[in-house]
């Protein structure tokens, strides 16, 4: 879902001379829309000074080229400043280097709007506006002096002082929004009383821009007039990138107790603990909703890759609308104080919590666990999304008989760009690839799928167990039916397909293996051919080629010595 916007625009240069404001607005489409926005931006050149035109000119052409120009691992304030900083100092070199122009300046409000979030950045006296829900409000300070005779003489602007000192504000969008950029000669003769009356009498922006203008020049501005008129039709994506930017504005909540509130939600009971993450019943308190809450231990609080991690697992969370998945439930920024998500909640055990209570698992319940595993990770995969940690603890059955996929806090993305570094995962789960250093894909989440079933068949790992650090040597995997003598052979195939040490000889997609588990019984796969020795332990093989080679040679050497 894109951002959608209507806008508007219109400029006179009123009585005066020369019109010394410019205005400018960029409008990406596709990747750039969703990590860049839209910029809209208004500059009034300082009157009474040589070069107010050009000052505001450059600046409005600098800030809409060079800010999609600055690196996306950037927020949007901190690449704004870095550019503004530039350009202010460009604004000062053109001024210092030419005497017609000395004194130029210009003041400068600028707005960006991506995903779900706006950012303004605003130095000098031109306003941004917001009409929300009918009601009027101004998102920015004038930057002049606090005395009458003085109120036109601005204290802030681009191009007056070597320290440039902008502010910033950011917030959400929200459908029917309406902003209004403008210089003071539209303003300062309307008030905020008639620009209200004159947005909402107009519903098109462009028309709303039109007469702002116009109606400012009749009823006598002296100044140039511009006014930018947008309308949000439809607020974009929350992007990763909006909520990382978040994430470093939140702190995280203190451990908490049953009956204990935050925000909008009461503690029920602490369901799961880990060295990382705190994961909660609570009770939503505006509509009695129960649900899950994940939040981070207090001590990581300086931590900014847990930070960035919680943050990724519930953007890709929101991605995934399907029901092998707790679904990410949402909750206004303005509404949330620390650092958490919410996610639906459903009784039930993982399977794991089943295995440990002794529940006996047979092949068919196996098989019908197989297939709901297949049907989830194929919806994963068709969103490009690396699972990277699938095994019992991480599989919910809930009591409505659903599987559940839990635990997005390792996978990646191409589509975010969202990589962790390494490979985590439980290391019994983690394909032999893995372990060399190859990047998790679709068949490691496969190969992970089938120790899971391995494991729920037999209790066991088709390579044995792996222990963290450990640096394994796989061979051919034990047939779980070695274990459990009454597992069916079309079963087993299909297990130790998926579990095949080359990569190649597994299943290939999700797809694939849900459609074998379909029609398995009726059309069994054979197992994949038994690895070769050489290809087990090449060590193994080359030191029997040694010795082979050492008595060869010995018996050789004894003949001549006979001789």
């Amino acid at each position: 879902m894109s951002l959608k916007i209507t806008l508007g625009q219109a400029s006179e240069t009123g009585l005066r001379d020369r019109n010394e404001d410019f205005f400018g607005v960029t409008t990406p489409t596709g990747e750039q829309l969703a990590t860049k926005g839209v910029l809209l931006a208004v500059a009034d050149g300082v009157g009474g000074n040589a070069g107010g035109r050009e000052a505001a000119e450059m600046t409005v052409r600098g800030v809409l080229s060079d800010y999609y120009a600055t690196p996306e691992t950037l927020g949007v304030s901190t690449a704004l400043d870095k550019v503004l900083t530039a350009l202010n100092r460009w604004v000062i070199s053109q001024a210092s280097s030419h005497h017609a122009m000395s004194g130029m300046a210009t003041t400068l409000s600028l707005l960006v709007l991506r995903g779900r979030h706006y950012t303004l950045a605003h130095v000098g006296d031109t306003r941004i506006y917001r009409l929300r829900n009918g009601e009027m409000k101004q998102l920015t300070t004038d930057h002049v002096w606090d005395r009458p005779d003085m109120r036109h003489v601005l204290k802030r602007a681009i191009g007056l002082d070597q320290q440039l000192l902008v502010d910033y504000a950011e917030g959400e969008l929200q459908a029917g929004d309406v902003f209004a950029l403008m210089s003071d000669g539209v303003w300062e003769r309307l008030g905020q009383k008639g620009i209200h009356e004159t947005i909402l009498l107009y519903q098109i922006p462009q028309l709303a821009a039109e007469n702002l203008v116009k109606r400012a020049l009749a009823e006598g501005s002296q100044d140039n007039a511009t006014a930018l008129v947008v309308r949000i039709e439809q607020p974009g994506e929350e992007n990763l990138a909006d909520l990382l930017e978040e994430a470093r504005r939140l702190g995280l909540p203190p451990r908490l107790k049953p009956g204990e509130k935050l925000d909008d939600f009461e503690v029920i009971e602490l369901l799961y603990e880990s060295r990382a993450s705190l994961i909660y019943r609570v009770k939503n308190l505006l509509n009695g909703q129960v649900c899950v809450l994940k939040t981070l231990q207090p001590l990581l609080v300086n931590d900014i890759e847990s930070y960035n991690g919680l943050l990724n697992e519930e953007w890709l969370g929101k991605r995934v609308v399907a029901h092998y998945f707790p679904q990410v439930l949402p909750v206004p920024a303005e509404r949330r104080s620390c650092l958490y998500y919410v996610m639906s909640w459903h009784p039930g055990a993982t399977l794991q919590q089943k295995l440990d209570s002794g529940q006996h698992f047979t092949a068919a319940d196996v098989g019908s666990i197989g297939l709901r595993l297949a049907k989830g990770l194929g919806a994963l995969h068709r969103l490009n999304i690396v699972h990277r940690d699938i095994k019992p603890a991480n599989l919910h059955q809930g009591d409505d008989g659903k599987l559940r996929i839990l635990d997005l806090g390792v996978a990646t993305s191409a589509v975010t760009g969202a990589q962790a570094t390494g490979n985590p995962g439980t290391p019994s789960f983690m394909a032999p690839e893995l372990f060399a250093g190859v990047a998790a894909n679709t068949r490691s989440d496969l190969y992970a799928a089938g120790v899971t079933l391995y494991h729920l068949l037999t209790r066991r790992y088709p390579y044995g167990e792996v222990e963290p650090f450990q640096r394994p040597c796989f061979g051919d995997p034990v047939p779980p039916t070695r274990y459990r003598p009454d597992i069916p052979q079309w079963l087993e195939n299909i297990v130790l397909k998926a579990v095949a040490h080359d990569p190649a000889l597994r299943f290939e997609t999700a797809e694939e293996m849900l459609h074998e588990l379909e029609v398995g019984e009726r059309r069994p796969i054979l197992p994949p051919p038994p690895t070769p020795l050489l290809g087990r332990d090449p060590l193994l093989v080359w030191r029997w080629v040694a010795v082979i080679s050492l008595l060869v040679n010995l018996a050789l050497l004894y003949k001549l010595v006979a001789r």
